[in-house]
């Protein structure tokens, strides 16, 4: 698919699916090291399905177990694609994650 991602920290949790919410912390920056969001900054994990979001993170995700922390690189086909987002995030990036996976709802 495109997706790269390394191992951080193992969880020892389960596994979510696509169908599932789930629970994390997480940090968003451009391959320049921009950095466009984060929770942990917030102070706040975050929770959502993860069909909802874009399709670098519904694949990454579902190979975390919970209590784990991945870094992804999601190329731009994987996340906003040519369009970017919310005039932080170019048309074309490759965007860089690093998550926390708190828990499966």
């Amino acid at each position: 698919s495109g997706l790269q991602y390394r191992v951080l920290r193992e969880g020892t949790g389960e596994m979510p699916a696509a169908s599932d919410t789930v629970e994390v912390h997480y940090k968003g920056t451009l391959i320049d090291g921009t950095q466009f969001d984060s929770s942990f900054d917030r102070g706040q994990t975050i929770e959502f399905p993860l069909n909802g979001v874009i399709a670098g993170w519904t694949e990454g995700v579902q190979l975390m177990k919970e209590g784990a922390r991945y870094e992804f690189v999601i190329p731009s086909d994987l996340a906003y694609g040519e369009r970017g987002a919310g005039g932080v995030i170019p048309g074309g990036a490759t965007l860089i994650f690093e998550v926390d996976l708190i828990s499966i709802k």
